[in-house]
């Protein structure tokens, strides 16, 4: 049976900015170490933020047009590539490396806050 690693307190969930956008651009991330994406995703009042994300196992770049995903909005911008990554699309690992997308099993707005 796996373990978890450290507990975290209800404090430092709330302290995450967790939310739905809709990815409007997707492209390859040229230079990558390893295969990625880089995305324009629309958080409605938060704006528009750019995310790197290695999906390219189960996702072209035309499917992930206009799919809603959830993503971490709060953590710092990270340079990849020479691309700013502003915000971390969340997925499942798959045994063998490969990431799954979370999405809304609904159509929902931008913006609204995952808990």
């Amino acid at each position: 049976m796996s373990e978890v690693k450290t507990i975290a307190s209800w404090e430092q969930f709330e302290q995450l900015e967790i939310r739905t956008g809709t990815i409007i651009s997707a492209e390859i991330l040229k230079g990558a170490r390893k295969p990625a994406y880089k995305l324009q995703i629309d958080f409605g009042s938060f704006g528009i933020k750019n995310s790197s994300a290695q999906i390219t196992q189960h996702y072209t770049p035309e499917q992930l047009v206009n799919t809603t995903i959830v993503a971490i909005i709060n953590f710092p911008a990270k340079k990849i590539a020479g691309f700013k990554s502003e915000c971390l699309v969340l997925g499942v690992y798959e045994e063998d490396g490969s990431v799954v997308l979370l999405k809304p099993s609904q159509p929902v707005i931008n913006g609204l806050k995952i808990g």
